[in-house]
Formats: C-alpha cells, sequence, structure tokens
C-alpha cells in the first residue's frame, strides 16, 4: 500500500513558531510532527512513501533524506502549481506508470494513534472507493462535519459550519483511504479539493463513498495552543507516540543521550529532556518538554512548557504554559507569563517581564529589567473569536477598546485590495464616535480608504455601499440589549453581513499579528460624502408607489426608539402624505439601549396611543431602524411571528394581483401557515437558515420578492437584500393601500395553529454530540437538515438548533393543539438533557 503525506502547509497560524520552519517540522515532544506520522505510517506497514511539499521543502528533504534513516522509503513531490489537496494527491500517483490500487493519505500536522489498519481493513470489507477516516470531537466548528447510515455510508458532509449547521459531532480527520478508481475523477493540472470537489462528486454519482469512525487519539495542531495542549497530551499519555530518548529511574521521565540531570533537581509530572542538556542544581521541571542542547540553569522553573532546542533559561527565570523556540535565552531572574510565545533567535533580558499572551516574532530583543505587555508586533491577544451573532462585540472601552479597533481596522483593511474603498458609520453615542475613529486609522494604515457618513441608520449605509463602488464597511453601535456592550457589524458590496469565511479570514489576520502596513504615500484617504443620504432618499421614493400610498392618507404612530432614522425617515412619510404621531424622534444616545421590561412598555404605551387616537396602525422602529414591530389598528401588539404571517400574506397578495411570478422565502422555523398561504395564492415557499446572512443570501436568488424572519426583520429585494425597517413600514403601507384593508382584517385569513418555543441548557462541548444523536433518531423520519433539524411527526414538527453564542438549544414546535406542541418540546428537551 502506498502512503501520501501532506506536508506543504505554510503554518501561518501558528505563527511566530513557523517563520522560518515549515509547519510539519514543528517539534512535538522533541520531534517534527511529520515524523510521528512516518513512524505511526511504518507501525501499520506502511513503508512506500510520497510526501507532498511546497513551503521550504529542503528543510524536510534535508532531514529525511531517502527516508532509509527511519525504515521507510521516502520520496517526494512538488506540483509546479497550486493544484489542491486532491490535484496534488493525483499528480503525486500519476508519476507511476501503474498507481497503486490502494492510497492511504494523511496530513503532515496532525498528532494521531489511530489504527488504520481497522480503517483500512473496514475500507475493503465495504469495497469503497474511497474511506474518509472520522472522528469526535467536542468542538466541531473548525472541522468538516460528516454524516453517515449506520453501515457506514456517507450521506452528507459540510465543511466548517456555523453551531445552526452542525448536525454531528464526526468530523473529518483528513485522513483518506482511495482506491486507484479515484484517478478518473481528479481532472489533471487544475485546482481540485478533495473535501469540496471529489467527495460531493462520488457522493454525487453514487459510488460507494464511507466513513469509518476511529476510537484513538486525534488533534489538528491548527493553533497555539491546540500546539501546546498536544505536547502536553503526549506527555499526560493521551496521545501514544514513541518518545525520544530513554526513560530514567523516575517514572514519567525522558532523558536523552549526553544529558546530565542534577540530584538536586525537582522534575514533576511527566518530562522530556533531549539531547545533550543539562539540568542544574534547584530547578524544577513540570510536564515540560526541553529540547536538544538546552539549559536550564540553578533556581529556574519551567511549569508545563514547550522549549524547543538549543534554549538557555538562566538562573531563578520563571514561565508557565509557554512556547520558547530554537535558541533563544531568558534571562536571570526573568518571567515568562502564562500563553506567552517565544520565537527562535530572541533574547529576553534579565529580570524583565514578558506579561501574558505577548509573542515575539524572531530575532526580538527584550533588555534587562523590561516589561514587555504587547507583542513585538501588534498588541495582545484579545479572545478566541472575534465575530459574533452581532458582529465583534465587547465591553465598551474595556474589550472594545481604541488599540483594538485600530487593529481590527488594520486587519480588516489588510483583507482588502489596497486603493478599495469602505465606509464607515455608527450611531449617536460618543463612545461609538471614539471606536469608529479608531477603527478608520487601521483601515487607512493598509491603504484602503474610508467615506466616513457619522451617524446614519444602518440600512442607509448598506444601500449606499449596494450602489458605490464601496468594497463594504462597518457600523458600531451601542447594543440595544446591553448598555455597556458595543457592536460593530461589518457587511459587503452587496450590503449583506460578511460571510462567515471572511470574518475568519479577518480573524486569522488579526491573531497572526503580521499584516502588512503601507508606506507614507500609499496611506488611505478619508472622505466624507456630502450628499449620501440623498442618494438613499431618491432609491428609496423611486422603489414604491407613491400615489396608493398619497391616496390612502394613512394616520400612523411611529416610534423612533431615539434613533438615526429620525434624521431621514420623517421627510420620508412627509413626500407621502402620511400623518405621523412621532415618538421619541430625538436623538438621544442614553436611552437607545432596551431591556425586555422597557421594549414592552414601549409597546404598551404605542398601543395606548393608536387606540385613543384612532390610527391605523403603530409601529416600533428599533434604534438601528432594521426592525419593525407592529401594532394594528385595535390597539392589539402583534407578536413578531404574527406579524411575519401578515407581512407574508400581504406580499401574496400584491404579487398575485400584479400577476407577478416568485417565490417569499421565511426561516426553517417559521409558522406552515406560510405555505399555506403561498399554497392558495400559487407560489412557492422557500425555507431558509435563521441566521441574518442565511437569511440575505436566500434574499438574493434572483425569484425571491419578500423574505421575512420572526424577530421583526422583514426584506424587499428589489430594493435591498439586507433588513430596513423604514422602507418595510413604506411597502407595508403600500400594500394595505393597495388591498384596501387593515391588519387586524388580515389576522381571519391567517390558518390556525399554536407555536411554542423553548431553551434547553446545553455546554458547547456538547452541542455536536447531541446534534448527532438527533440527526441518528431521526433517519426514518421527515426531517430538514439545514439550520439545526427540523423533524416533521404527521401534521406537526419540532426544530431544535443551537445557538451561535450561547450554551444551550433552541427549541421550537408547531402543532394544531397547545397539548401537541407542549408534548413535543418536552420530549425533546428531555432527550437533550439526557444526552448530555
Amino acid at each position: 500500500m502506498k502512503g501520501i503525506i501532506m506536508a506543504g502547509g505554510f503554518g501561518t497560524r501558528l505563527r511566530p513558531l513557523t517563520n522560518n520552519l515549515p509547519k510539519p517540522m514543528v517539534p512535538v515532544a522533541n520531534r517534527p510532527i511529520i515524523e510521528h506520522i512516518i513512524d505511526l505510517l511504518k507501525t501499520h506497514s506502511i513503508k512506500d512513501l510520497t510526501a507532498l511539499l511546497y513551503f521550504q521543502p529542503e528543510t524536510i528533504t534535508g532531514h529525511f533524506g531517502d527516508g532509509s534513516d527511519f525504515g521507510v522509503k521516502l520520496d517526494y513531490t512538488t506540483p509546479s502549481a497550486d493544484l489542491g489537496t486532491a490535484g496534488s494527491v493525483g499528480y503525486a500517483l500519476r508519476r507511476d506508470k501503474k498507481p497503486p490500487k490502494t492510497t492511504l493519505i494523511l496530513s503532515g500536522d496532525v498528532i494521531t494513534d489511530i489504527d488504520l489498519k481497522e480503517a483500512i481493513k473496514f475500507h475493503k470489507k465495504n469495497k469503497a472507493i474511497a474511506t474518509i477516516v472520522l472522528t469526535r470531537v467536542e468542538n466541531p466548528l473548525p472541522f468538516g462535519i460528516v454524516i453517515t447510515d449506520d453501515k457506514g455510508r456517507i450521506i452528507r458532509f459540510l465543511e466548517k459550519p456555523g453551531w445552526g449547521e452542525v448536525f454531528s459531532d464526526t468530523i473529518n480527520t483528513g485522513i483518506y483511504i482511495i482506491d486507484r478508481d479515484v484517478l478518473d475523477y481528479i481532472p489533471e493540472d487544475v485546482d481540485f479539493d478533495f473535501s469540496k470537489d471529489l467527495f460531493p462528486k462520488l457522493l454525487e454519482d453514487g459510488r460507494p463513498l464511507f466513513g469509518y469512525v476511529a476510537e484513538g487519539y486525534w488533534k489538528d495542531v491548527g493553533s497555539l495552543d491546540e500546539y501546546r495542549l498536544a505536547n502536553l497530551d503526549v506527555l499526560t499519555g493521551k496521545a501514544v507516540v514513541n518518545m525520544p530518548g530513554m526513560a530514567s529511574s523516575k517514572e514519567g521521565v525522558w532523558i536523552g543521550e549526553g544529558s546530565k540531570v542534577d540530584l538536586n533537581s525537582k522534575l514533576d509530572g511527566t518530562v522530556i529532556i533531549g539531547k545533550n542538556c543539562r539540568v542544574e542544581s534547584g530547578a524544577i521541571l513540570r510536564n515540560s518538554v526541553i529540547g536538544d542542547g538546552s539549559v536550564v540553569e540553578k533556581g529556574a522553573e519551567v511549569l508545563d512548557s514547550v522549549l524547543w532546542d538549543d534554549v538557555t533559561v538562566e538562573g531563578g527565570a520563571t514561565m508557565a504554559e509557554c512556547v520558547i523556540s530554537s535558541s533563544t535565552s531568558i534571562g536571570a531572574k526573568s518571567h515568562i507569563g502564562v500563553g506567552a510565545i517565544v520565537s527562535d533567535h530572541c533574547r529576553i533580558g534579565r529580570k524583565s517581564n514578558v506579561k501574558a499572551n505577548v509573542k515575539l516574532w524572531p530575532y526580538k530583543i527584550v533588555e534587562d529589567g523590561a516589561t514587555l505587555a504587547s507583542s513585538l508586533i501588534w498588541g495582545q491577544k484579545w479572545a478566541k473569536n472575534l465575530f459574533s451573532t452581532y458582529g465583534v462585540s465587547g465591553l465598551a472601552n474595556l474589550e472594545l477598546s481604541p488599540e483594538f479597533a485600530a487593529k481590527l481596522g488594520a486587519a480588516y483593511g489588510a483583507s482588502l485590495r489596497k486603493g478599495s474603498t469602505i465606509s464607515t458609520s455608527r450611531d449617536a453615542h460618543k463612545t461609538s464616535r471614539m471606536i469608529n475613529r479608531a477603527v478608520m486609522t487601521g483601515i487607512l494604515s493598509t491603504g484602503v480608504n474610508v467615506n466616513d457618513y457619522g451617524v446614519a441608520p444602518r440600512p442607509v449605509v448598506r444601500y449606499l455601499a449596494r450602489y458605490s463602488d464601496e468594497t463594504g464597511g462597518i457600523h458600531t453601535r451601542r447594543s440595544p440589549f446591553d448598555e455597556q456592550i458595543l457592536d460593530m457589524k461589518f457587511f459587503d458590496s452587496d450590503g449583506m453581513n460578511y460571510h462567515p469565511n471572511k470574518e475568519k479570514a479577518i480573524e486569522r489576520l488579526f491573531f497572526r499579528e503580521d499584516f502588512e502596513r503601507v508606506n507614507m504615500e500609499e496611506t488611505g484617504e478619508m472622505y466624507f460624502p456630502m450628499h449620501a443620504f440623498e442618494t438613499y432618499q431618491n432609491g428609496f421614493m423611486s422603489a414604491v408607489d407613491k400615489k396608493a400610498i398619497r391616496e390612502a392618507s394613512f394616520k400612523i404612530v411611529l416610534d423612533y426608539a431615539y434613533g438615526s432614522s429620525s434624521r431621514i425617515f420623517p421627510e420620508l412619510l412627509g413626500k407621502l402624505n402620511c400623518e405621523v404621531i412621532a415618538l421619541n424622534a430625538n436623538l438621544d444616545a442614553e436611552k437607545m439601549t432596551k431591556n425586555a421590561e422597557a421594549f414592552d412598555k414601549s409597546l404598551d404605551q404605542l398601543s395606548t396611543i393608536v387606540r385613543s387616537l384612532g390610527a391605523d396602525l403603530g409601529v416600533l422602529l428599533d434604534s438601528g431602524a432594521e426592525k419593525v414591530f407592529l401594532v394594528d389598528e385595535t390597539g392589539d401588539i402583534m407578536d413578531t411571528e404574527t406579524a411575519l404571517n401578515v407581512m407574508a400574506l400581504l406580499a401574496l397578495k400584491c404579487a398575485k394581483a400584479e400577476g407577478r411570478k416568485g417565490k417569499i422565502a421565511v426561516p426553517v422555523t417559521a409558522s406552515r401557515a406560510i405555505e399555506q398561504m403561498a399554497d392558495t395564492y400559487g407560489f412557492e415557499t422557500v425555507r431558509t437558515k435563521t441566521t441574518p446572512r442565511g437569511i440575505m443570501e436566500a434574499a438574493t436568488s434572483g425569484d425571491v420578492f419578500f423574505m421575512g424572519e420572526q424577530n421583526g426583520g422583514y426584506i424587499f429585494p428589489d430594493f435591498l437584500p439586507a433588513f430596513d425597517g423604514m422602507f418595510a413600514i413604506t411597502k407595508m403601507l403600500e400594500m394595505l393601500a393597495k388591498q384596501d384593508t387593515k391588519l387586524h382584517k388580515l389576522l381571519r385569513e391567517i390558518p390556525p395553529s399554536i407555536m411554542i418555543k423553548e431553551r434547553v441548557s446545553c455546554p458547547f462541548e456538547k452541542k455536536g454530540a447531541v446534534m448527532r444523536r438527533l440527526t441518528e433518531e431521526s433517519r426514518n423520519k421527515e426531517t430538514i437538515l439545514l439550520d439545526g433539524i427540523k423533524i416533521f411527526s404527521k401534521n406537526n414538527w419540532i426544530a431544535a438548533y443551537p445557538s451561535q453564542d450561547e450554551p444551550y438549544f433552541h427549541l421550537i414546535a408547531e402543532a394544531s393543539t397547545e397539548d401537541a406542541a407542549k408534548k413535543l418540546i418536552r420530549k425533546y428537551s428531555e432527550k437533550i438533557t439526557n444526552w448530555q
């Protein structure tokens, strides 16, 4: 059998450790990762090996040669172009006149002790054309998820999902077993990927594609934290690898040839000491790896850390949970904080203090007595993930500080083409203004230009991005839910929320901290467009039937919630002959945030005023001008589920009357009443994900004329494929006028049903396992796997999907009776709890 090792990675997420070293050569337990892989293959009698190289190939070829010193036959290949994972393997196999019948492919940057023989046996037993080796993990988000039937045949997979798409905790390990026939599916000299191209094609053609769920240890060494943990897992025995050196008389200690360890030193836990090292009297080592040629002097403490080759730790120096790269010296009585990363050829001065989580790039010097509180490239690591449902959120001026915002702006700018233009905007709060200015400086430093719109409603700047040459933008606001939090929302050139892949690209640049800045002459320009609001107003008015609205002479009560829509919407409504009783129409940054009690109080006040003035309807427009909450002409407050049904019905009626073709789109969790109404009027209903980006993507399909969700958000894609509360209100008035009807009257036409919602606590590390159990248990039932899982039971259904940001599951059930809906909620709530 042939073995192919994918060893071409740059290791960008492991910088600064990989600045001068290819990722497969990064040492774990004093041996390069790829050496552990070769050892594993040899143990399973796979000795005919090819390594696919790209970045610094000479480092790998110089270390391994022809493989004879390591008990294998090893050759190398480097494709002349980027052919993707499958394309590169095809290139390597086609070099042989007769490619091997079966080939095992393994990544050169993982640590694993999986039993490959059992995987190969499974592959042959099932006569598979390809087998993906799978494992189960607590957090499947960074990986490709795979779902199999009870015989192991793959029925679905998904690359790097969001929580709503986590249908299982079973992931792709990047270990593949393929037969020679797979070559027929891999085109020559074309970028072709296993997960994105090959496996979907095999699935589409009905070829026997299987997944083998392996026992044993597997870790993708994909980040600095994971790298240190991989070493710790080897030390604690979680990962079974061959330890270098010879065991000492003390259990759990390995000491290499030529090393001297003073009897008065203290070695606790598991310790690996490389060749030709010296550990002096009084030194303390605990659960650590010490590289070849390193010295730990008298009284130094090295705890839970990894030292590479030729590191010197002088007397009295201390460190914990650190990684120190090759040829670095740590001065006497200095301190290296938890999580710090010191790259190769650095010098840390005597009595200096390197703070926690700081990174030092190669050849840096910290002077004697200095305190280094931030990385020598940029600042301190802030959080594991930057982006959440609301964009980038954090405590104002603490987590989301000016320094953080400038760095985030630089990371954003570095992800864009130099010379491009983006927009910035904000709400009226003074802290939002400060952070907006800070993020602008970071963007400008990368050679990207900025159009600053100042205080502006978010839908307006989304619209301007769509109808200009802007690449996208950032809107900064005080959170509508927590007065201590700021949100920074990123959107693209279509005005839609940033795609998760682009968010991850910004995160990688942010945490790598080595993005480029431009020289003085290339610094971006800052502009303050004068007539931007006019552009929005003109597009707005041309997209509605002004005559129909004017003739209806609506009387409405409108609560602006102290937001910036009060700067633009009153003029628009005035042109449409609407009598408006305006509430809270002044900008007040201190009153934009509302808790649940204050929000309900605002709706109650709106209801009272509508009823007492005999208005046609009441509307609460959220402070961001994106969401709409309705009160009908009788003063009844519409819950958001009912409001969605009413808006959908209006859109269907008008489309039918106009002879329009197309579809409406709603989330997978919206009421079945919408399908029933769409069927009545001869239209199709498209179900979407529940995430804002998923909803917006559905709105761009071309034939969708209305999109709504259950939190007051409505989209009319002909105008903008994003939430715009001002436009939604105006289109609602237009549709009411054309149908000569009112909101309360429409309620009679909505099919009856009962919907109940519940939240069930679930830790993040259990979400994948729970989704897998839900998927497995529902195999013989009608289901929709779109965002979480929707399970049908006769005419009723229940949807379960994990929260993106909080440790719980959402449950939504719909049934003909309240008892039936409660029964479904109770049943699946108990299941989710028990499966944990």
